[in-house]
């Protein structure tokens, strides 16, 4: 299995535009710098904040202090501007007291006053949000949320005068608690200290910040990551809070988020406002003054990620060998515009004598890298690439542990299918593997034919004839000729194993198989299925069916026997018989099938529409015309 999590072990080479992302933050000298590192879900945000402090700490032209901050984990439990504030104001007042035996006294006081600053503007903002939930009944802050006990018999059914007071009296002891904390005492001599607008308040907590920063000679680095998975309410709460660190000297800082995640909480938030794209790009680039965008990854890419998650599972090899392959990968990759590949026989060069399992995996890793590139449901995500392997992974475990004999190829190619395939063709292949005697999904036989050049057949329709279809059906093994139940067992978590013969009961059952094992006509197999129910005639009809579309040439294969046993028994079978042989194609009609036909109703009627095709030529077509005048 392997982890979702962020990490440092750059696999595809983002190393390099960390590395670029730092060489700003040093460049800076001091200087206020908002850096943006943005990108879809699961591309690798995280990491890259990762290998930037990384870069950073190795530096020694810096001096460096991180505030790591997950917006995420503060949703609906604390409100996210006063917990960065208090995040980023803690790390300074650490550092300062780390530094107390060579900072002045005014200095080390300066650094703990930023604390009373967080307090006082922490508390009250929570007391008005307080009151202003009481009376407008909004969303409770946590402060409210602390006396939950003292409001829950407001919305309990039954409202006493009592459970009034006690919501009252808990809101008004918040709000004079607050406001004794918020108090600042007085000063040496007892004075009372001067009355302060919040406007001032402010100006005072971010000039006390920045003479800190410049006292301390450190640079903070505020890294906020999981803004994207945010509700548009805390996402927008925690850039209105960045504003006011924003532009400091000896500040940086960066922000993962996806663009459009972004863009929605600010339409969100802005609720009711005319806003166009422009405006709504605008916010977001004020708050940014670099943006570094994570690059996409290509074919190159995916294949050596693949690979490398390979390597990196392979027991049989050593940690520092490990290491040394992702080094040379990257370095690699690094040259990829100069025709340089990562492929097999790349990692091959590199390993020397390679563990069977693992030579394996690297070819099945160049056969699907291309797929997993261009496929509109994984486009080269580097999280739903591990989530597809994790899940292959998951599937063999099951087989070894049921003991299923399933090819791992074959799951691979089911699995792809699975999660970026049309699900109409996904659920007509899984219909026809249970269906068929043999597990056989025989509906995939022309069309891998066609994307392979084999034979003479007909083109793909919709959706089979779009980019990912088409790959997927060149991609090895084929799977018209392959036993697949095994492989759909070990997938039950994604779909049911239903066949029709679930559907029958133990009399449908055994004519059904009498009706597969017919070499000829035969009155006691009429005479059972007469004896069936309509809705199990029905059940079995749509199995003789299926098996009949497996057949490519229309002679007199065995199947037809079963065909006119219910044809000649049922009179509701019979039209969806006749319906059967109007898709056959043409190219499939011989001429022995004409006078097998002429001799029943049903079977004349498929002889009309067969001869009004144009295209029926040659011996098949004068065995139609000589069939029809013989009967007429």
């Amino acid at each position: 299995m392997w982890s979702d999590n962020e990490t440092v072990r750059d696999l595809v080479n983002f190393s390099q535009v960390a590395e670029i992302a730092a060489e700003r933050i040093v460049g800076a000298r001091g200087e206020p710098l908002s850096m943006g590192i943005s990108g879809d879900w699961g591309v690798g945000k995280s990491s890259m904040m990762k290998l930037l402090r990384d870069s950073l700490e190795k530096r020694d032209e810096i001096d460096v202090r991180f505030v790591e901050f997950n917006a995420w984990l503060y949703q609906n439990y604390d409100d996210a501007r006063a917990a960065l504030m208090e995040a980023i104001t803690a790390a300074v007042v650490e550092q300062a007291i780390e530094k107390k035996d060579t900072l002045a006294k005014s200095v080390l006081e300066k650094a703990k006053g930023l604390l009373k600053r967080v307090k006082k503007l922490r508390l009250l903002g929570l007391a008005g949000s307080a009151a202003v939930d009481y009376f407008t009944v909004g969303t409770m802050t946590p402060f409210v949320a602390g006396g939950m006990a003292a409001f829950s018999s407001l919305t309990d059914g039954s409202v006493t005068g009592d459970d009034v007071k006690g919501a009252k009296d808990f809101v008004e002891e918040g709000i004079s608690g607050g406001k004794s904390l918020v108090d600042e005492e007085k000063d040496e001599e007892g004075n009372e200290p001067a009355e302060e607008t919040p406007r001032k308040a402010i100006q005072a907590f971010r000039d006390d910040l920045e003479a800190t920063l410049e006292e301390l000679g450190i640079t903070l680095v505020v890294l906020i990551d999981d803004l994207d998975r945010c509700l548009p309410k805390t996402a927008i709460a925690t850039l209105e809070a960045m504003r006011l660190f924003l532009f400091l000297k000896h500040t940086a800082f960066v922000i993962a988020a996806d663009e459009g995640m972004i863009r929605q909480a600010v339409r969100s938030h802005f609720d009711g406002a005319e806003l166009d794209d422009d405006l709504v790009t605008n916010y977001f680039d004020k708050l940014i003054q670099l943006p570094i965008r994570v690059p996409p990854l290509g074919t190159q890419e995916v294949r050596a990620y693949l690979m490398m998650l390979f390597v990196e599972n392979e027991a049989g090899l050593a940690e520092n060998r490990k290491e040394e392959m992702r080094e040379a990968v990257c370095k690699r990759l690094g040259r990829s515009w100069e025709g340089k590949r990562v492929d097999k026989a790349f990692m091959l060069e590199q390993i020397g004598e390679c563990p069977s399992g693992l030579l394996n995996r690297l070819a099945l890793a160049e056969r699907i890298a291309p797929i997993l590139t261009t496929s509109p449901k994984i486009q080269g995500n580097p999280r739903l690439i591990k989530r597809f392997l994790n899940t292959l992974s998951m599937r063999m475990s099951m087989a070894r542990i049921q003991e299923v004999n399933v090819d791992e190829e074959v799951l691979v190619k089911l699995l792809l299918f699975e999660r970026c395939g049309d699900k109409d063709a996904y659920a007509e292949m899984l219909r026809a593997v249970n269906e068929a005697e043999d597990g056989d999904p025989t509906l995939l036989a022309d069309k891998e034919k066609r994307v392979r050049g084999e034979g003479d057949v007909p083109p793909l329709e919709k959706p089979w004839n779009d980019p990912f279809h088409s790959n997927w059906l060149a991609l090895d093994p084929t799977l018209a000729d392959r036993d697949l139940r095994g492989a759909l067992y070990v997938s039950r978590e994604t779909h049911p194993i239903i066949s029709r013969a679930d559907e029958l009961s133990s009399d449908a059952k055994s004519v059904l198989d009498m009706l597969f094992k017919m070499t000829s006509a035969s009155t006691t197999v009429n005479d059972e299925v007469a004896n069936l129910s309509t809705q199990e005639i029905a059940h079995v009809t749509d199995a003789v069916l299926l098996k009949a579309r497996q057949e490519t040439a229309w002679g007199t294969p065995n199947i037809l026997n079963a065909m006119q046993a219910l044809a000649d028994t049922s009179s509701a079978s019979a039209p969806l018989i006749v319906a059967f042989f109007a898709e056959v194609p043409t190219s499939q009609i011989k001429a022995s099938l004409a006078p097998r036909l002429a001799n029943t109703e049903w079977g004349r009627q498929v002889l009309t529409s067969l001869n009004a095709r144009d295209d029926i030529k040659g011996p098949a077509h004068k065995a139609i015309q000589t069939a029809m005048k013989g009967k007429a």
